[in-house]
């Protein structure tokens, strides 16, 4: 199932709930008490409102920032694979072939292993051991030359980098917003919802289709921010565009 069918399937089953428990209390609260009480609840409801509105932009600012990071992220891992490549090339043949090999097989496995696996929360222990690999083929090179020196310094500098990028790009995978600000996110929402059932409203249709229309877009909301929490899953993932254009780029130029 689709990211679009899953949100509008929560959005239809929010609302139903949600009409359904403005009918209940339809039956069991007279329209005489709740016009009685329509002052002092919107009192409240308006508090809510607002705590809710708050709860919604912190959590809102969160998951973009996060979304935001994922993105550039990918492309500094990326482009730290394609610059240890280039700057292989002007070590002697050896640690060239070692280290220009390790790069593209590293970038290979996170396209087509760990990307899959990062659905569902798992990183890849190939792409894990190719990245020490190539770490160590670079720390192991003892430079002659003023230029391998040179050389050398840029590559410890880079890979030291793709590893600093890797590791927040996991941590994005694993980690997601607080379980208590979920708690609290959702506890706020049908707050507001249920508080709505108590309005006097004589039109009981046109209460009904507002309390529809306002469950319809807090569920929307918070499945909004459910799915910008997972950056690396679902359909609105962050892709690996950035790894598969350096693959394309240092293959065409044809490893040894």
């Amino acid at each position: 199932m689709t990211t679009a069918l899953y949100g509008l399937s929560v959005v239809l089953l929010a609302v139903m709930i949600a009409v359904a428990g403005l009918l209940v209390v339809h039956r069991l609260v007279p329209l005489s008490i709740r016009e009685s009480n329509t002052a002092a609840i919107g009192v409240i409801y308006a508090a809510l409102y607002v705590m809710f509105g708050m709860m919604v932009g912190f959590s809102a600012y969160l998951v973009l920032n996060k979304y935001s990071t994922s993105q550039n992220t990918v492309k500094s891992e990326a482009s730290n694979i394609e610059e240890l490549y280039w700057l292989a090339e002007q070590l002697p043949e050896t640690e060239r072939d070692e280290i220009q090999g390790l790069a593209v097989s590293y970038a290979r496995v996170v396209v087509d292993e760990e990307w899959p696996l990062m659905r569902s929360g798992q990183a890849s222990p190939r792409a894990g051991t190719l990245a020490d690999d190539l770490r160590r083929s670079i720390e192991d090179f003892e430079p002659g030359a003023t230029t391998e020196q040179a050389v050398y310094a840029q590559e410890l500098e880079r890979v030291h980098d793709l590893d600093q990028a890797r590791e927040v790009r996991l941590l994005n995978v694993r980690e997601g917003l607080p379980p208590v600000l979920w708690f609290v996110l959702v506890s706020l929402g049908i707050d507001t919802i249920l508080f709505t059932y108590f309005v006097g409203m004589k039109a009981r249709w046109l209460h009904v289709l507002a309390v529809a229309a306002l469950a319809g877009g807090i569920a929307l909301i918070i499945f909004a921010i459910f799915v910008l929490d997972r950056p690396f899953g679902g359909d609105l993932r962050v892709g690996p565009d950035a790894f598969e254009l350096v693959l394309d780029t240092i293959e065409g130029n044809g490893t040894r």
